[in-house]
């Protein structure tokens, strides 16, 4: 998938600059894309079968052509022949999607999509709650609220469903204005609520000038031009602001905002590093960013993917003093491999590493100072130490 021209190169080592990027790091977005309340950016990979080895394997996309190709000669579906072989493979975040369903996904990575405008997460016992409602969006017109609980979707029960099912049943066909019946609980009150999926936007990055003076970006996902915004925002913040960049629950997105992102604090240079087929090639920042502005990144385990690739040029780099909690650990590099019947397979083609060599995936960056409840104070403790208030 070609994440469009971007500033800055990805390339083997001694390659001139000028390519363009057109690798998506996969993460878990399943409770967020579940309800539409983000866009579907990277593909979740968490319903995986079991076999799936943990380490997270590679699938040779010739031969899973091959599989899809002999399953249609043979009458079947090459989607499912597909989805199956992957699923063999050990490749953790490797998935199959029809191709609406990738229609679908790149128009998220543009940063709209269809849905009802509201997240959800599984509470143990109590199972799946409402957990965010979007401002405007067909949910908050409807009345729902964070904290309801949601028992069925269209007449079926979502308890005993994957997070994968939930995400199909609110999508449905994914056609603005049409409709989908959501059984509601609040406390001792129930009932059905009919809502209609709407054409919705992203608001990926927030800016706010906090009382000290300081300067907070929060990013939520990298879809296409939020690491624009935040160079944007690093540019016009006052002289002499520090700046707190919330990265928390960032699932991550397209691995090109991300570096434009690192653009903003770093002069060039190395962002991270990554394998395709045993040849290292690398992502470089543009230079001219702001490397003299106090910065603290705040960070905790929905951290992921572009977000990780991030943190850790920051950190590597000495940029940033990072707060919070241990990052995700998914640092898998996925490309995407088209099928005989016009499916897409993304599949995993490497593993990437921050500018010091650490390996991320399935380890995750330590942060240079852990705190988890308070941890928004604590950095911004951390950000006036640095002399970031104004």
């Amino acid at each position: 998938m070609s994440a469009g021209p971007a500033p800055f190169c990805i390339r083997p080592r001694g390659v001139v600059r000028g390519a363009v990027l057109t690798l998506v790091f996969t993460g878990v977005l399943a409770t967020a894309a579940a309800t539409g309340a983000l866009p579907r950016q990277e593909r979740p990979g968490p319903e995986r079968p079991a076999q799936a080895a943990p380490d997270g394997g590679t699938v040779d996309s010739a031969a899973l052509s091959r599989a899809a190709a002999a399953a249609m000669a043979d009458g079947k579906s090459g989607k499912k022949a597909a989805e199956e072989f992957v699923s063999r493979s050990g490749d953790r975040w490797g998935a199959v999607y029809d191709k609406k369903e990738y229609e679908e996904f790149e128009q998220a990575l543009g940063g709209t999509y269809t849905g009802v405008g509201l997240s959800a997460g599984r509470a143990g016992a109590d199972g799946v709650r409402v957990t965010r409602v979007r401002p405007g969006g067909p949910a908050e017109r409807a009345g729902l609220r964070a904290g309801d609980r949601l028992v069925s979707v269209d007449g079926r029960a979502v308890d005993g469903l994957s997070v994968s099912e939930v995400v199909a049943l609110l999508r449905g066909d994914g056609v603005p204005g049409s409709s989908v019946a959501l059984r509601v609980e609040r406390g001792r009150a129930a009932w059905t609520q009919t809502l209609r999926r709407a054409r919705l936007t992203t608001d990926p990055v927030t800016v706010r000038r906090l009382d000290d003076g300081a300067v907070l970006i929060r990013v939520t996902a990298f879809t296409k031009g939020a690491g624009t915004r935040v160079r944007d925002a690093v540019r016009a913040a006052p002289a002499g602001a520090g700046v707190l960049l919330d990265l928390r629950g960032n699932a991550g997105g397209l691995v090109a905002e991300a570096a434009v992102a690192a653009s903003a604090f770093l002069d060039g240079g190395l962002v991270a590093t990554y394998d395709v087929a045993g040849e290292e090639r690398a992502v470089y920042a543009e230079g001219g960013g702001d490397t003299g502005r106090p910065l603290v990144a705040l960070i905790d385990g929905g951290t992921m993917s572009a977000a990780e690739l991030l943190t850790g040029a920051l950190q590597d780099r000495g940029r940033a003093v990072t707060v919070g909690s241990r990052t995700f650990g998914k640092g898998s590099v996925q490309m995407p491999s088209a099928l005989p019947d016009g499916s897409v397979a993304e599949l995993t083609v490497g593993h990437y590493r921050t500018p010091a060599g650490h390996a991320v995936d399935g380890r995750g960056i330590t942060p240079d100072l852990t705190a988890d409840a308070g941890a928004e104070e604590r950095a911004r403790t951390v950000l006036s130490g640095l002399g970031g208030a104004s």
